[in-house]
Protein backbone atom coordinates (compact mmCIF):
# COMPACT_ATOMS: atom_id res chain seq x y z
CA UNK A 1 0.00 0.00 0.00
CA UNK A 2 2.80 2.41 0.89
CA UNK A 3 4.56 1.76 -2.42
CA UNK A 4 1.33 2.35 -4.32
CA UNK A 5 0.70 5.67 -2.56
CA UNK A 6 4.29 6.78 -3.24
CA UNK A 7 3.98 5.93 -6.94
CA UNK A 8 0.72 7.86 -7.19
CA UNK A 9 2.24 10.90 -5.48
CA UNK A 10 5.24 10.84 -7.83
CA UNK A 11 2.96 10.54 -10.87
CA UNK A 12 1.13 13.67 -9.75
CA UNK A 13 4.20 15.78 -10.51
CA UNK A 14 4.41 15.19 -14.31
CA UNK A 15 0.61 15.22 -14.57
CA UNK A 16 0.35 18.59 -12.87
CA UNK A 17 3.25 20.06 -14.85
CA UNK A 18 1.82 18.73 -18.10
CA UNK A 19 -1.61 20.27 -17.51
CA UNK A 20 -0.08 23.61 -16.55
CA UNK A 21 2.31 23.55 -19.54
CA UNK A 22 -0.48 22.84 -22.05
CA UNK A 23 -2.67 25.58 -20.58
CA UNK A 24 0.24 28.04 -20.52
CA UNK A 25 1.05 27.34 -24.19
CA UNK A 26 -2.58 27.74 -25.24
CA UNK A 27 -2.77 31.06 -23.42
CA UNK A 28 0.17 32.39 -25.42
CA UNK A 29 -1.90 32.15 -28.62
CA UNK A 30 -5.10 33.66 -27.23
CA UNK A 31 -5.62 37.15 -28.72
CA UNK A 32 -6.34 40.13 -26.53
CA UNK A 33 -3.94 39.51 -23.64
CA UNK A 34 -3.69 41.67 -20.51
CA UNK A 35 -1.51 44.28 -22.25
CA UNK A 36 -4.02 44.65 -25.08
CA UNK A 37 -6.85 44.72 -22.52
CA UNK A 38 -5.18 47.58 -20.65
CA UNK A 39 -4.51 49.51 -23.86
CA UNK A 40 -8.15 49.10 -24.89
CA UNK A 41 -9.39 50.34 -21.50
CA UNK A 42 -7.07 53.34 -21.65
CA UNK A 43 -8.18 54.19 -25.17
CA UNK A 44 -11.83 53.79 -24.17
CA UNK A 45 -11.29 56.09 -21.21
CA UNK A 46 -9.58 58.69 -23.37
CA UNK A 47 -12.22 58.60 -26.08
CA UNK A 48 -14.91 58.99 -23.45
CA UNK A 49 -13.85 62.55 -22.80
CA UNK A 50 -11.10 62.08 -20.25
CA UNK A 51 -8.23 64.19 -21.42
CA UNK A 52 -5.35 62.27 -19.94
CA UNK A 53 -4.95 58.82 -18.40
CA UNK A 54 -1.88 57.81 -16.39
CA UNK A 55 -0.38 54.43 -17.27
CA UNK A 56 -0.18 51.93 -14.39
CA UNK A 57 3.54 51.53 -14.91
CA UNK A 58 4.12 55.20 -14.32
CA UNK A 59 5.32 55.54 -17.89
CA UNK A 60 3.92 58.99 -18.49
CA UNK A 61 0.49 60.13 -19.57
CA UNK A 62 -1.67 58.70 -22.32
CA UNK A 63 -3.17 61.30 -24.63
CA UNK A 64 -6.05 60.06 -26.70
CA UNK A 65 -5.10 61.99 -29.82
CA UNK A 66 -1.54 60.64 -29.91
CA UNK A 67 -2.02 57.04 -28.73
CA UNK A 68 0.49 55.05 -26.69
CA UNK A 69 4.16 55.47 -27.42
CA UNK A 70 6.41 52.40 -27.84
CA UNK A 71 7.99 53.17 -24.47
CA UNK A 72 4.61 53.14 -22.76
CA UNK A 73 3.67 49.84 -24.41
CA UNK A 74 7.02 48.40 -23.31
CA UNK A 75 6.33 49.62 -19.76
CA UNK A 76 2.96 47.85 -19.80
CA UNK A 77 4.59 44.65 -21.04
CA UNK A 78 7.14 44.85 -18.23
CA UNK A 79 4.39 45.51 -15.70
CA UNK A 80 2.66 42.26 -16.61
CA UNK A 81 5.91 40.33 -17.02
CA UNK A 82 5.64 39.89 -20.78
CA UNK A 83 9.08 41.39 -21.36
CA UNK A 84 10.57 37.97 -20.58
CA UNK A 85 10.64 34.88 -22.83
CA UNK A 86 7.75 32.45 -22.41
CA UNK A 87 9.85 29.64 -20.93
CA UNK A 88 11.26 31.95 -18.25
CA UNK A 89 7.77 33.10 -17.31
CA UNK A 90 6.57 29.49 -17.08
CA UNK A 91 9.45 28.38 -14.85
CA UNK A 92 9.03 31.44 -12.63
CA UNK A 93 5.29 30.75 -12.36
CA UNK A 94 5.80 27.09 -11.41
CA UNK A 95 8.42 28.07 -8.84
CA UNK A 96 6.02 30.53 -7.23
CA UNK A 97 3.14 28.05 -7.34
CA UNK A 98 5.20 25.42 -5.53
CA UNK A 99 5.41 27.92 -2.67
CA UNK A 100 1.67 28.64 -3.11
CA UNK A 101 2.49 32.19 -4.16
CA UNK A 102 -0.14 32.90 -6.81
CA UNK A 103 0.65 36.57 -7.38
CA UNK A 104 -1.83 39.38 -7.97
CA UNK A 105 -4.83 39.65 -10.25
CA UNK A 106 -4.34 41.83 -13.35
CA UNK A 107 -7.98 42.89 -13.35
CA UNK A 108 -8.85 43.19 -9.66
CA UNK A 109 -5.36 44.36 -8.55
CA UNK A 110 -5.51 42.12 -5.48
CA UNK A 111 -3.82 38.97 -4.28
CA UNK A 112 -5.26 35.94 -6.08
CA UNK A 113 -5.40 34.03 -2.80
CA UNK A 114 -7.33 36.81 -1.05
CA UNK A 115 -9.63 37.13 -4.06
CA UNK A 116 -10.51 33.43 -4.06
CA UNK A 117 -11.04 33.42 -0.29
CA UNK A 118 -13.49 36.33 -0.64
CA UNK A 119 -15.52 34.38 -3.22
CA UNK A 120 -15.51 31.07 -1.32
CA UNK A 121 -18.48 31.71 1.03
CA UNK A 122 -20.89 31.78 -1.91
CA UNK A 123 -19.50 28.67 -3.59
CA UNK A 124 -19.21 26.80 -0.29
CA UNK A 125 -22.81 27.65 0.56
CA UNK A 126 -24.15 26.44 -2.77
CA UNK A 127 -21.92 23.38 -2.93
CA UNK A 128 -22.26 22.29 0.70
CA UNK A 129 -26.05 22.44 0.80
CA UNK A 130 -26.34 20.79 -2.60
CA UNK A 131 -24.01 18.00 -1.45
CA UNK A 132 -25.80 17.42 1.85
CA UNK A 133 -29.31 17.48 0.42
CA UNK A 134 -28.34 15.22 -2.47
CA UNK A 135 -26.95 12.51 -0.19
CA UNK A 136 -29.61 12.88 2.52
CA UNK A 137 -32.48 12.61 0.04
CA UNK A 138 -31.12 10.41 -2.74
CA UNK A 139 -29.75 7.50 -0.69
CA UNK A 140 -32.94 6.81 1.36
CA UNK A 141 -35.04 7.39 -1.76
CA UNK A 142 -32.88 5.03 -3.82
CA UNK A 143 -33.12 2.32 -1.16
CA UNK A 144 -36.88 2.72 -1.02
CA UNK A 145 -37.13 2.51 -4.80
CA UNK A 146 -35.04 -0.67 -4.84
CA UNK A 147 -37.25 -2.31 -2.21
CA UNK A 148 -40.41 -1.32 -4.09
CA UNK A 149 -38.99 -1.85 -7.57
CA UNK A 150 -41.67 -1.84 -10.26
CA UNK A 151 -44.60 -0.54 -8.20
CA UNK A 152 -46.38 2.80 -8.39
CA UNK A 153 -44.06 4.52 -5.91
CA UNK A 154 -41.02 3.56 -7.99
CA UNK A 155 -42.62 4.73 -11.23
CA UNK A 156 -43.90 8.02 -9.77
CA UNK A 157 -40.62 8.98 -8.11
CA UNK A 158 -38.65 8.05 -11.23
CA UNK A 159 -40.86 10.34 -13.28
CA UNK A 160 -40.41 13.21 -10.80
CA UNK A 161 -36.64 13.00 -10.45
CA UNK A 162 -36.10 12.56 -14.18
CA UNK A 163 -38.32 15.57 -14.84
CA UNK A 164 -36.19 17.56 -12.42
CA UNK A 165 -33.03 16.27 -14.08
CA UNK A 166 -34.26 17.38 -17.50
CA UNK A 167 -34.82 20.99 -16.39
CA UNK A 168 -31.61 23.07 -16.50
CA UNK A 169 -30.76 24.69 -13.18
CA UNK A 170 -30.81 28.22 -14.55
CA UNK A 171 -34.25 27.70 -16.11
CA UNK A 172 -35.56 26.41 -12.79
CA UNK A 173 -33.93 29.39 -11.08
CA UNK A 174 -35.77 31.85 -13.31
CA UNK A 175 -39.03 30.00 -12.69
CA UNK A 176 -38.48 30.13 -8.92
CA UNK A 177 -37.82 33.86 -9.07
CA UNK A 178 -41.01 34.42 -11.05
CA UNK A 179 -43.06 32.32 -8.64
CA UNK A 180 -41.54 33.08 -5.23
CA UNK A 181 -39.17 36.02 -5.67
CA UNK A 182 -41.67 38.76 -6.29
CA UNK A 183 -41.62 38.33 -10.06
CA UNK A 184 -45.31 37.86 -10.84
CA UNK A 185 -46.80 35.86 -7.99
CA UNK A 186 -45.49 35.61 -4.39
CA UNK A 187 -42.72 37.66 -2.82
CA UNK A 188 -41.56 35.06 -0.28
CA UNK A 189 -37.79 34.74 -0.70
CA UNK A 190 -34.94 37.20 -1.34
CA UNK A 191 -33.27 36.87 -4.72
CA UNK A 192 -30.07 38.89 -4.28
CA UNK A 193 -26.92 38.20 -2.29
CA UNK A 194 -25.92 35.70 0.36
CA UNK A 195 -27.34 37.76 3.25
CA UNK A 196 -29.34 40.96 3.73
CA UNK A 197 -27.71 44.40 3.77
CA UNK A 198 -28.50 44.79 7.48
CA UNK A 199 -27.20 41.31 8.35
CA UNK A 200 -24.46 42.55 10.70
CA UNK A 201 -27.00 44.40 12.84
CA UNK A 202 -29.04 41.23 13.43
CA UNK A 203 -28.78 38.85 16.37
CA UNK A 204 -27.08 35.49 15.76
CA UNK A 205 -30.34 33.50 15.49
CA UNK A 206 -31.68 36.12 13.09
CA UNK A 207 -28.45 35.98 11.07
CA UNK A 208 -28.74 32.23 10.65
CA UNK A 209 -32.37 32.49 9.59
CA UNK A 210 -31.55 35.31 7.17
CA UNK A 211 -28.72 33.30 5.60
CA UNK A 212 -30.84 30.16 5.23
CA UNK A 213 -33.71 32.21 3.80
CA UNK A 214 -31.39 33.59 1.11
CA UNK A 215 -30.17 30.08 0.28
CA UNK A 216 -33.57 28.47 -0.35
CA UNK A 217 -34.06 29.40 -4.01
CA UNK A 218 -30.48 29.07 -5.34
CA UNK A 219 -29.90 25.78 -3.51
CA UNK A 220 -33.20 24.36 -4.73
CA UNK A 221 -32.33 25.35 -8.30
CA UNK A 222 -28.92 23.67 -7.93
CA UNK A 223 -29.93 20.50 -6.14
CA UNK A 224 -32.95 19.26 -8.11
CA UNK A 225 -30.88 18.11 -11.06
CA UNK A 226 -28.51 16.19 -8.77
CA UNK A 227 -31.16 13.88 -7.33
CA UNK A 228 -31.62 11.70 -10.41
CA UNK A 229 -28.06 10.39 -10.80
CA UNK A 230 -27.48 9.62 -7.12
CA UNK A 231 -30.94 8.13 -6.60
CA UNK A 232 -30.75 5.81 -9.60
CA UNK A 233 -27.17 4.82 -8.74
CA UNK A 234 -28.30 3.88 -5.22
CA UNK A 235 -31.31 1.98 -6.51
CA UNK A 236 -29.37 -0.01 -9.11
CA UNK A 237 -26.60 -0.78 -6.64
CA UNK A 238 -29.09 -2.17 -4.13
CA UNK A 239 -30.96 -4.14 -6.80
CA UNK A 240 -27.71 -5.76 -7.90
CA UNK A 241 -26.84 -6.80 -4.33
CA UNK A 242 -30.35 -8.00 -3.51
CA UNK A 243 -30.20 -10.49 -6.38
CA UNK A 244 -26.98 -12.13 -5.15
CA UNK A 245 -26.74 -15.56 -3.56
CA UNK A 246 -25.80 -14.42 -0.05
CA UNK A 247 -29.07 -12.48 0.21
CA UNK A 248 -31.08 -15.55 -0.79
CA UNK A 249 -29.18 -17.58 1.80
CA UNK A 250 -29.86 -15.00 4.53
CA UNK A 251 -33.55 -15.02 3.70
CA UNK A 252 -33.62 -18.82 3.73
CA UNK A 253 -32.22 -18.75 7.27
CA UNK A 254 -35.25 -16.79 8.39
CA UNK A 255 -33.57 -13.42 8.83
CA UNK A 256 -36.04 -10.54 8.60
CA UNK A 257 -36.14 -8.49 5.44
CA UNK A 258 -35.05 -5.36 7.33
CA UNK A 259 -32.03 -7.17 8.81
CA UNK A 260 -31.09 -8.54 5.39
CA UNK A 261 -31.32 -5.09 3.86
CA UNK A 262 -29.41 -3.10 6.47
CA UNK A 263 -27.00 -5.71 7.89
CA UNK A 264 -25.96 -7.50 4.72
CA UNK A 265 -26.93 -5.51 1.63
CA UNK A 266 -26.36 -1.97 2.90
CA UNK A 267 -22.56 -2.03 3.23
CA UNK A 268 -21.87 -3.72 -0.10
CA UNK A 269 -24.40 -1.62 -2.00
CA UNK A 270 -22.99 1.65 -0.68
CA UNK A 271 -19.43 0.97 -1.88
CA UNK A 272 -19.90 2.87 -5.19
CA UNK A 273 -21.46 5.79 -3.28
CA UNK A 274 -18.92 5.89 -0.46
CA UNK A 275 -15.97 5.82 -2.86
CA UNK A 276 -17.39 8.85 -4.65
CA UNK A 277 -17.84 10.71 -1.38
CA UNK A 278 -14.34 12.36 -1.22
CA UNK A 279 -14.65 13.90 -4.66
CA UNK A 280 -18.18 15.12 -4.03
CA UNK A 281 -17.22 16.51 -0.63
CA UNK A 282 -14.23 18.47 -1.96
CA UNK A 283 -16.22 19.71 -4.96
CA UNK A 284 -18.86 21.00 -2.57
CA UNK A 285 -16.39 23.50 -1.13
CA UNK A 286 -14.85 24.67 -4.40
CA UNK A 287 -17.64 24.41 -6.93
CA UNK A 288 -19.09 27.39 -8.72
CA UNK A 289 -22.13 27.76 -10.96
CA UNK A 290 -21.94 30.78 -13.22
CA UNK A 291 -25.59 30.82 -14.25
CA UNK A 292 -26.99 30.23 -10.76
CA UNK A 293 -24.69 32.88 -9.30
CA UNK A 294 -25.66 35.35 -12.04
CA UNK A 295 -29.40 34.76 -11.71
CA UNK A 296 -29.37 35.18 -7.93
CA UNK A 297 -26.71 37.94 -7.85
CA UNK A 298 -24.19 35.81 -5.95
CA UNK A 299 -20.53 36.72 -6.35
CA UNK A 300 -18.79 33.35 -6.20
CA UNK A 301 -16.06 31.32 -7.89
CA UNK A 302 -18.16 30.62 -10.98
CA UNK A 303 -18.50 34.32 -11.76
CA UNK A 304 -14.86 34.92 -10.87
CA UNK A 305 -13.71 32.25 -13.32
CA UNK A 306 -15.85 33.65 -16.11
CA UNK A 307 -14.66 37.22 -15.54
CA UNK A 308 -11.04 36.04 -15.40
CA UNK A 309 -11.29 34.35 -18.79
CA UNK A 310 -13.08 37.28 -20.42
CA UNK A 311 -10.63 39.85 -19.00
CA UNK A 312 -7.58 37.66 -19.69
CA UNK A 313 -6.75 37.70 -15.99
CA UNK A 314 -4.06 35.03 -16.37
CA UNK A 315 -2.89 34.88 -12.72
CA UNK A 316 -6.41 33.99 -11.57
CA UNK A 317 -6.99 31.52 -14.42
CA UNK A 318 -3.68 29.70 -14.00
CA UNK A 319 -3.62 29.79 -10.19
CA UNK A 320 -7.12 28.37 -9.82
CA UNK A 321 -6.36 25.74 -12.47
CA UNK A 322 -3.19 24.73 -10.59
CA UNK A 323 -5.00 24.52 -7.27
CA UNK A 324 -8.02 22.63 -8.62
CA UNK A 325 -5.81 20.19 -10.54
CA UNK A 326 -3.67 19.49 -7.47
CA UNK A 327 -6.77 19.10 -5.34
CA UNK A 328 -8.35 16.81 -7.94
CA UNK A 329 -5.30 14.54 -8.08
CA UNK A 330 -5.16 14.24 -4.30
CA UNK A 331 -8.91 13.59 -4.15
CA UNK A 332 -8.57 10.85 -6.76
CA UNK A 333 -5.92 9.16 -4.61
CA UNK A 334 -8.14 9.43 -1.52
CA UNK A 335 -11.02 7.95 -3.54
CA UNK A 336 -8.91 4.94 -4.50
CA UNK A 337 -7.88 4.42 -0.89
CA UNK A 338 -11.53 4.64 0.15
CA UNK A 339 -12.18 1.46 -1.84
CA UNK A 340 -9.89 -0.41 0.56
CA UNK A 341 -11.65 1.03 3.61
CA UNK A 342 -15.11 0.24 2.21
CA UNK A 343 -14.16 -3.24 0.97
CA UNK A 344 -11.13 -4.92 2.61
CA UNK A 345 -11.10 -7.51 -0.18
CA UNK A 346 -9.67 -4.85 -2.51
CA UNK A 347 -5.89 -4.46 -2.43
CA UNK A 348 -3.42 -2.45 -4.44
CA UNK A 349 -0.49 -4.73 -3.77
CA UNK A 350 1.26 -5.42 -7.02
CA UNK A 351 -0.66 -2.61 -8.80
CA UNK A 352 1.35 -0.69 -11.39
Amino acid sequence: MGAYILRRLLLMIPTLLGIMAVTFVVIQFVPGGPVEQMIARMEAGASGGHGEVATPAGGGVYRGAKGLSPDQIAALSKLYGFDRPAHERFLLMIGNYLRFDFGDSYYHHRSVTALVIDKLPVSISLGMWTFLLTYLVSIPLGIRKAVRHGDRFDAATSMLILAGYSIPGFVLGVLLIVLFGGGSFWDLFPIRGLVSDHWESLSWPARIIDYLWHMVLPVFASVVGSFAVMTMLTKNSFLEEISKQYVLTARAKGITERAVLYRHVFRNALIPLVTGFPGSFVAAFFSGSLLIETIFSLDGLGLLGYESVINRDYPVVLATLYFYTLLGLITKLITDLTYVVADPRITFEGAH
